[in-house]
């Protein structure tokens, strides 16, 4: 069965995620959580729509974290490393260094173990 592409990407963990990828889809998951917090700080507090906005906000927080981990996996299995070194994007002070390590180097030329191509599911 094939898997909806935008899905893979933010919920699947098998395959591989080229940096570009990487980067735009962790700048999408940021400006959205961003949105949602603007809209929740235009209301009154205790309003009903305050309330809306932050259980908005706080669904986009637990999605981001899972998404977040599924694609730093795949970023990890391009440069044909193990996702479990993901951790370290939870680490402080180690993420930046992490996330800039998964934006900035290349991961392996044509197929590695996680996948014969780059965006795309094993």
């Amino acid at each position: 069965m094939n898997q909806n592409p935008i899905v893979w990407l933010f919920f699947g963990i098998s395959g591989r995620v080229s940096r570009l990828a990487y980067f735009l889809a962790g700048l999408f998951l940021a400006v959205v959580q961003a949105f949602l917090l603007y809209r929740f700080t235009l209301v009154p507090e205790d309003s009903t729509a305050g309330q809306f906005w932050a259980f908005l906000f706080w669904v986009a927080v637990v999605l981001s974290i899972w998404s977040n981990v599924a694609l730093g996996i795949k970023r990890l299995h391009d440069m044909d490393k193990p996702g479990l070194f993901a951790v370290a994007l939870f680490i402080p002070v180690v993420s930046i260094l992490a996330f800039l390590i998964l934006c900035l180097f290349p991961g392996t030329t044509g197929p590695n173990q996680y996948g014969q191509d780059t965006n795309r599911p094993a």
